[in-house]
């Protein structure tokens, strides 16, 4: 599956005094969706870490249309671009429940050695099942 989508509720303590949401609350939103993604897959980045492995981002891009308000029910769309020898690529967009495009991302994540601090290729088995995307 190249898609996955998840929903979530604008909390309050995400919204500034007018009721729409922080440009800065939206990083957390596309991490559930990357995280739920590949969960999916059949990959718990928890586990992931206790094998020692991370995923950090080291790029990402996000285009704001339309303000998210609080108490709206949003869908964070995550999409598989990419994947090379050390990274994966995911293009993402928030949509509210009447299916307006809010917010658009992109996401560069490198597979990373925990204790050596250096990027590797992912474990084979996340590889197999990343790869199909």
């Amino acid at each position: 599956m190249k898609e996955h989508q998840v929903q979530l509720r604008v909390r309050y303590s995400e919204t500034d005094q007018m009721g729409v949401v922080y440009h800065g609350s939206y990083v957390p939103y596309f991490e559930i969706g990357r995280v739920e993604w590949l969960r999916n897959k059949g990959v718990s980045y928890k586990e992931l870490e206790e094998s020692g492995v991370a995923l950090p981002i080291v790029s990402m891009t996000l285009n704001y249309k339309k303000p998210a308000r609080y108490d709206d029910l949003l869908t964070v769309i995550t999409k598989f671009k990419s994947q090379s020898s050390v990274k994966i690529e995911f293009d993402c967009e928030i949509r509210n429940e009447n299916n307006e495009l809010l917010t658009t991302a992109h996401f560069i994540l490198v597979f990373v050695d925990i204790k050596l601090g250096k990027a590797i290729a992912p474990p084979k088995a996340i590889f197999e099942l990343i790869k199909e995307g």
